[in-house]
C-alpha cells in the first residue's frame, strides 16, 4: 500500500499563497499563521519576512556610516596601514586620497601577499580594483541584484551633494535575510528579556537594561557609560562584536547568539560553575 506523499516545503508555501493576501502584511499574516500551525519553521519564517523586508529598505538603513569605515590612506606607507588590515580582518579596503570624499579604488588584503611575497615592484595604486557608488535611496533588492551580476562585494554610499556617506557589502545585505538564522522567533516576541535554558545558561536580549541585568545576576555593572547589556559588551570589545564571538566579564561569559553589522540582538549568558 502506498504511504500518501506529505507535501514539500514548497509546496506547502504555494498552498498558502494561493488564499491570494491583499497586501504584504496580510502576506505576513498568512506565513506567521503557517508557522504557527508548524507548516514552516522559524528559520523559514525568518528568511522569507527577511526577504520581503529587503524590498523595503534602503541603503543608508544599513550602510556602515562614513565615520566607522576603515579605510586605507594612498599617501601611506605600507608599513603603515598593515597593522590596521590584519586588526580588523576585512577583505575590501576603500582606498581614499586626501580625505574620505576623495575614494580612488577599493583593495582587496589578498593583494598585498605580493608584497610579503618579495614583489620588489610592488604598487598599491596599481593593485586597486575599481569603486562602485550607490546613492543612500538605493533599494537593497536592487542593489543585491547588481551585486550579483557585477560580482562586486562592495560600494561605497554617497549623498545627494556627491560626498561619501558610508560603505555597504554584499554580507551587509545578506545579513538582512539570513541574519535571523536562530531558531528565535518566540524569543524575539516574549516580554521577558532573560530566559534560563535547559542547558543552565541565560538567553538574555541585549537591550536589556543594566539595573535589570545586575539584579538577575547579583553583579554591579554601572550604568554610566552605556544603558544596555549590548552596550556592556560593545564597550568592553571596543568595536561591534561578531556572531558567535565570546568574551568574559567579571566572572560571566557572555556569547553573542545574534548580531549583524549594526547592532547586537541577543547573548547567551553563562555563569562561573561552582
Amino acid at each position: 500500500m502506498n504511504t500518501p506523499r506529505r507535501p514539500a516545503l514548497l509546496e506547502r508555501i504555494a498552498a498558502l499563497l494561493l488564499r491570494q493576501p491583499l497586501d504584504r502584511e496580510q502576506l505576513r499574516v498568512l506565513l506567521r499563521g503557517a508557522y504557527q500551525r508548524n507548516l514552516i519553521d522559524a528559520e523559514a519564517l525568518s528568511i522569507i519576512e527577511g526577504a520581503m523586508t529587503v524590498s523595503e529598505m534602503q541603503v543608508r538603513e544599513i550602510m556602515i556610516p562614513r565615520a566607522q569605515m576603515d579605510v586605507i590612506d594612498i599617501n601611506e606607507p605600507i608599513e603603515t596601514f598593515i597593522p590596521i588590515v590584519m586588526s580588523t580582518a576585512h577583505s575590501r579596503f576603500p582606498v581614499i586620497d586626501q580625505n574620505r570624499d576623495d575614494v580612488i579604488g577599493v583593495l582587496l588584503a589578498k593583494d598585498l601577499l605580493r608584497h610579503y611575497a618579495g614583489e620588489e615592484a610592488f604598487n598599491v595604486r596599481e593593485m586597486l580594483r575599481p569603486a562602485v557608488f550607490v546613492p543612500e535611496s538605493k533599494r537593497l533588492n536592487v542593489l543585491l541584484r547588481e551585486f550579483r551580476a557585477s560580482r562586486n562585494h562592495m560600494a561605497i554610499v554617497v549623498d545627494e551633494y556627491g560626498g561619501v556617506a558610508g560603505l555597504v557589502t554584499i554580507e551587509d545585505v545578506l545579513e538582512q535575510i539570513v541574519g535571523d538564522i536562530e531558531d528565535e522567533y518566540d524569543f524575539d516576541e516574549a516580554s521577558d528579556n532573560i530566559i534560563l535554558e535547559s542547558s543552565g545558561r541565560y538567553r538574555v536580549k541585549a537591550l536589556t537594561q543594566i539595573d535589570d541585568f545586575n539584579a538577575a545576576f547579583g553583579t554591579a555593572f554601572t550604568d554610566t557609560d552605556h544603558d544596555t547589556v549590548g552596550g556592556l559588551v560593545i564597550d568592553h570589545l571596543g568595536r561591534l562584536p561578531r556572531r558567535g564571538e565570546s568574551l568574559n566579564i567579571e566572572g560571566l561569559r557572555f556569547q553573542v547568539l545574534r548580531a549583524d553589522s549594526r547592532r547586537v540582538y541577543t547573548l547567551i549568558v553563562e555563569k562561573p560553575k561552582i
